[in-house]
């Protein structure tokens, strides 16, 4: 069996833990702690340290997720996470676009980490004021080969899509290796 270490980053309340508990097959293991000051989100909670989750692809294929935390207070985690993954994530919140910038820059941070695959997951395209993709990829300053997927961290089938996504980046560059 290949075990493959994925690692989903991005902004703060961009839906990593969600996206995360969408879809793991065990019980997420989070250490979410309650936010002390007053915040103009709803959001209570933050990732401290990581989420982790797991699910299982097929007989021979099992991803591990690995959630960073998104305030940079607890950005000392993103290394020690990004350590000895295959792929990742950038979750982006597509109906907060002052948090794009941020996104960017983790997206560099996570790529000088390791030279993997990576996609941009648009999170909450559900949502009427979501950013369009089109919109997005120039905000974000991404070329047209990376690939950037709508995503609503809350739909299972969504979620896979874009693990999928990342699963065959992923083992692509495992094939090109090995030749």
């Amino acid at each position: 069996m290949r075990t493959v270490k994925m690692v989903v980053t991005g902004p703060f309340n961009a839906g990593k833990t969600q996206f995360i508990k969408t879809v793991s097959e065990i019980d997420v293991v989070s250490t979410e702690r309650k936010i002390t000051r007053e915040s103009e989100r709803v959001k209570e909670t933050t990732t401290v340290a990581m989420d982790f989750g797991r699910i299982t692809v097929d007989e021979d294929v099992v991803l591990y997720l690995f959630g960073t935390p998104g305030q940079r207070r607890f950005d000392f985690m993103w290394e020690i996470l990004s350590e000895g993954m295959l792929g990742f994530i950038v979750m982006v919140d597509s109906c907060r676009p002052e948090t794009f910038r941020e996104a960017r820059s983790i997206l560099e941070t996570f790529r000088a980490y390791a030279p993997t695959p990576y996609v941009v997951a648009a999170n909450k395209q559900d949502l009427k004021e979501a950013w369009s993709l089109e919109d997005m990829r120039i905000a974000l300053r991404l070329n047209s080969t990376v690939k950037l997927l709508p995503c609503v961290a809350t739909d299972k089938e969504s979620v896979k899509t874009v693990l999928l996504e990342l699963l065959y980046l992923v083992l692509e560059e495992m094939e090109k290796r090995a030749t």
